[in-house]
């Protein structure tokens, strides 16, 4: 199939895969005698693969050691196990940086009193994290 058919099966644009290409997560595809890309059914399993991985939050890094646990049939299922709870540890750490914007930003909020007047403590503060006093 052509790169518009991959990429409509895949889910995936067609510049994501030549991206994937270029950067050797996918293998380059076989070529017409026109030069136009053709992908086989593993070269879907394989975007598929990237694919899901990319919406689990693993990093194209990531997400390429995976492809080669997956491709790699003597590897140790520990070795996936531990770049999976890498992966967590890398999401518990960002779920606690959010939780606590997100609460520094209500205690903002809960302390404005959104008003017709000017004075306006989350202003205030942004202002006062400036560089300059």
């Amino acid at each position: 199939m052509n790169i518009g058919q991959a990429a409509k099966k895949s889910g995936l644009t067609a510049k994501m895969i030549r991206y994937y290409e270029s950067i050797g997560l996918l293998p380059a595809a076989g070529r017409t005698d026109s030069g136009y890309r053709q992908y086989s059914s593993q070269d879907l399993h394989t975007l598929a693969f990237i694919k899901r991985s990319r919406d689990l939050g693993f990093s194209l890094e990531e997400a390429g050691k995976l492809l080669q646990l997956w491709q790699d049939r003597q590897r140790a299922s520990a070795d996936v196990k531990a770049l999976a709870r890498d992966h967590i540890d890398e999401l518990n750490r960002k779920i606690a940086e959010l939780a606590s914007l997100r609460d520094t930003l209500q205690e903002l909020v809960d302390s404005c009193q959104g008003d017709h007047r000017p004075d306006c403590p989350i202003l205030k503060d942004l202002e006062s994290a400036g560089c300059c006093h």
